[in-house]
C-alpha cells in the first residue's frame, strides 16, 4: 500500500511571514497539529502545535497576560518553523513512511510531487487508521501472528 492510498490531501497551509497569532488561530479552528509552510506552493517547512507553544508566552489568554506576553504572538512563522522537514512521494510504501516517522522522531510527513509540490500528509492518526482498517478485514492479523513451528 502506497502514502498517496492513505494520505490526508486536504492540507491547510502557512506563509513564512504569517504570525504565531494566525497560527494559533488555524490550530484553535481546525483541531489539528501540524501546519506546512509553502512558498509558491513549495514546502518549505512544518509548524507543529508544539513549535506554537515554545514560542509563545504561557500567559497568553490568561488573566496575567501583559503586554510582552500579547508581543510574542506577532512573531513571524519563518522565526520558528522547522525548515527542512522529512518528506516523502505519493508513492512511498507505507511501511517506509512509518520507518521514517520513527527513525526521525516525527508525527508527520508532508507529501510533495516531483517539484516539490506539496500534495497531502501523512501522520500517525492516518497510519493508525490504517492499521484498525486492516485488522477489521483481517489482512493485519496474519502478518501480526506467525505461524506456530511445531517441533517433534
Amino acid at each position: 500500500m502506497t502514502v498517496q492510498q492513505i494520505m490526508t490531501r486536504h492540507v491547510i497551509t502557512v506563509k513564512m511571514d504569517d504570525s504565531l497569532l494566525e497560527v494559533k488561530e488555524l490550530f484553535n479552528k481546525h483541531k489539528f497539529h501540524h501546519l506546512m509552510v509553502t512558498d509558491s506552493g513549495r514546502l518549505v517547512g512544518v509548524v507543529s502545535d508544539r513549535d506554537l507553544l515554545k514560542n509563545i508566552s504561557p500567559f497568553i489568554d490568561g488573566l496575567s497576560e501583559r503586554p510582552a506576553d500579547a508581543a510574542t504572538l506577532r512573531r513571524r512563522v519563518h522565526q520558528m518553523m522547522t525548515r527542512t522537514p522529512v518528506s516523502i512521494r505519493p508513492e512511498t510504501l507505507v511501511s517506509d513512511a512509518a520507518a521514517l516517522m520513527i527513525e526521525h522522531s516525527v508525527t508527520c510527513l508532508p507529501v510533495i510531487n516531483a517539484h516539490s509540490r506539496l500534495v497531502g500528509i501523512i501522520t500517525c492518526r492516518d497510519l493508525l487508521r490504517t492499521i484498525v482498517s486492516s485488522a477489521a478485514t483481517g489482512a493485519l492479523v496474519s502478518s501480526l501472528n506467525p505461524p506456530t513451528v511445531r517441533h517433534p
